[in-house]
């Protein structure tokens, strides 16, 4: 007479995820008559990879299982349905309370009408572009700032700064402004305006001085270094609007120490950003204000963290370079890896920059507004030439698609999809990639003068970091232990 198996003979269900697919993973102890039913059943098949039986996971392949071991063996879906483990995570930061709300809101996103450069009759105007919208259309049309240019079918403007306030006279509330990188300012009033015009403008709210961003331009400093300056300053102003500005012109330096010492609590800005807001205000009181009275040198700073940079290996750099079939793409990112090239400089590249008779790079105005040579890579080169006769740049290296220059948000956007593709498990920016030339360039035994001129550093201490995170040298070194 034929004998049930123990209550012992189960078979346990578990959750089995494998290309994106649910299955079910089959598992039972060592029993010859389960092993048979599950190859004769059809209910599940082996698999290879993971060395067990598997199936469907669908209630048609459940009742199957439950269907063929009738009698044989339990089926046991107790796994199969239990809430995922919570782990522990890495770490996690207290923050201490911020003393202060945010002081600049933002208002809500509107369409973007951009300004660019265009010859017309001889003469340079300002191009506005922008994806058609039924409310800027007629806005444009009917305000008299700028003229429907028939040829060119658009709107363009002159480059006065009256044209402009006039244009965003207009537009304000319907669309923002934005100038492309080739159109040049020199009217601190329209590059204010241009700045703030995401700020909601409401009660008590304080603009930042036009004094102030004159003064940042009268000694030369770049637009970048004057814009992160301008935020930063009406960031302060707005977090003491309720005291009035004149308030504020008095303040001493515990007030502006508190203020600063409230970012650091709050732990949601970095170091670098806090220093940032000191120097921005102490230009504000010494420079504009005329503060000498003032014990600027009493406002402390937070001490910045030494941190490695990022840098890949030669074979991560390699399934980066080949993770995108389009050639412009590669070029891009060929051009970060062999130059050790900043994404702005980049940007900023024009085809005449390309030097292949002396297989170099012309870097123009690059950070502190330095020129310099880099390498060209002789296979950047062939790269270079094929992109060349397939997109005919006309006058930057890289163009969008509308022309003038590639953004940065484009670069950004390129790498980030090439290290999602290439397979790198590593957290990486565009950056990464110069770090990794100066990196690599060391290893080979390059000196370190050579790479402190081609990364354009203004100081030898800047390119020494990569001394701590080159494997050169380190090969010929035994540890301890391994003498032991």
């Amino acid at each position: 007479m034929y004998q049930y198996p123990t209550p012992a003979a189960t078979l346990y269900l578990n959750p089995l995820e494998h290309g994106g697919k649910q299955f079910i993973r089959i598992w039972h102890r060592p029993d010859r008559r389960i092993s048979r039913r599950l190859r004769e059943s059809g209910a599940a098949k082996y698999s290879k990879t993971y060395k067990c039986h598997v199936a469907h996971r669908t209630p048609q392949a459940i009742e199957r299982l439950h269907q063929a071991f009738q009698g044989v063996a339990l089926v046991d879906t107790r796994y199969l349905n239990r809430p995922r483990r919570l782990r522990p995570d890495l770490g996690a930061t207290v923050k201490g309370e911020s003393r202060q709300a945010e002081p600049l809101g933002k208002l809500p996103d509107l369409p973007v009408v951009r300004l660019q450069p265009l010859l017309h009759g001889g003469k340079e105007v300002l191009q506005v572009s922008f994806a058609f919208d039924r409310e800027i259309y007629p806005r444009l049309k009917d305000c008299g700032a700028c003229a429907w240019l028939p040829e060119e079918r658009c709107f363009a403007l002159g480059t006065g700064s009256g044209e402009i306030h006039r244009l965003l006279d207009c537009l304000e509330g319907t669309a923002n402004v934005w100038l492309a990188g080739t159109v040049k300012v020199r009217d601190m009033a329209v590059m204010r305006r241009l700045w703030e015009q995401t700020y909601p403008k409401d009660i008590g709210y304080l603009t930042c001085p036009l004094d102030y961003l004159e003064k940042l331009q009268l000694l030369n400093y770049s637009m970048s270094t004057i814009r992160t300056y301008h935020s930063l300053l009406v960031r302060f102003l707005n977090a003491h609007r309720e005291q009035g500005l004149e308030a504020v012109k008095a303040f001493a330096s515990e007030d502006i120490n508190r203020y600063h010492r409230a970012m650091v609590q709050s732990q949601a800005y970095s170091f670098s950003l806090v220093n940032q807001s000191i120097n921005a205000v102490k230009f504000y009181y010494q420079r504009v204000l005329g503060r000498h009275g003032l014990d600027l040198t009493q406002v402390e700073r937070p001490e910045k963290a030494e941190r490695l940079p990022t840098v890949l290996s030669k074979q991560e750099v390699t399934c980066i370079l080949s993770a995108t079939g389009n050639l412009k793409h590669r070029c891009l990112l060929q051009l970060l890896y062999a130059g050790g090239l900043r994404i702005g400089e980049v940007i900023n590249l024009r085809i005449t920059d390309v030097q292949s008779g002396r297989n170099l790079l012309l870097i123009r105005g690059g950070k502190g507004k330095k020129d310099r040579t880099t390498l060209l890579s002789k296979r950047l080169l062939e790269s270079l030439r094929a992109y060349y006769r397939e997109y005919r740049p006309k006058v930057w290296l890289f163009e969008g698609p509308q022309g003038g220059q590639y953004t940065a948000d484009s670069i950004r956007h390129v790498f980030n999809a090439c290290l999602s593709k290439s397979g790198v498990e590593r957290k990486a920016t565009p950056h990464s990639l110069r770090h990794s030339f100066a990196t690599h360039l060391l290893e080979q035994g390059t000196n370190l003068r050579y790479i402190q001129t081609l990364l354009g550093h203004k100081s030898s201490k800047t390119t020494e970091i990569y001394t701590h995170i080159t494997s050169h040298g380190l090969e010929g070194i035994v540890s301890p232990l391994d003498n032991l």
